[in-house]
């Protein structure tokens, strides 16, 4: 396989969006489930750290009386940023291919 330092942070940009796309959803899915606190990942730090993404209580938030606080304004524009960083991440990554092709046409 082929690995550059360009692709090794484009996977990692990848898995991070993909991460927090689940963590999100799952805060949607639990927008009436009583007690239920909603989790985020930091995304810069998950971007630079090499181990797991761990999704952490989002504090500060408004809650209910049921206990739960899950904003769907919020999740949804979660939702909206992290397609985007995917979106551009996968453009990279189809850049970063075709870069790694032509320099290979190149030397044959």
């Amino acid at each position: 396989m082929i690995e550059t330092r360009m692709l090794t942070h484009l996977e990692r940009l990848l898995d991070v969006t993909a991460a927090r796309q689940r963590i999100v959803v799952e805060n949607i899915a639990n927008v009436d489930t009583p007690g239920y606190r909603t989790r985020d990942l930091d995304f810069r730090a998950a971007l630079s750290e090499a181990g797991s993404l761990n999704a952490l209580e989002v504090r500060g938030l408004v809650e209910r009386p049921d206990g739960n606080n899950v904003d769907l304004d919020r999740e949804g524009l979660l939702v909206a940023a992290n397609q985007m960083q995917y979106r551009l991440g996968t453009q990279l990554l189809r850049t970063e291919f075709r870069r790694i092709l032509s320099a290979i046409q190149e030397t044959r």
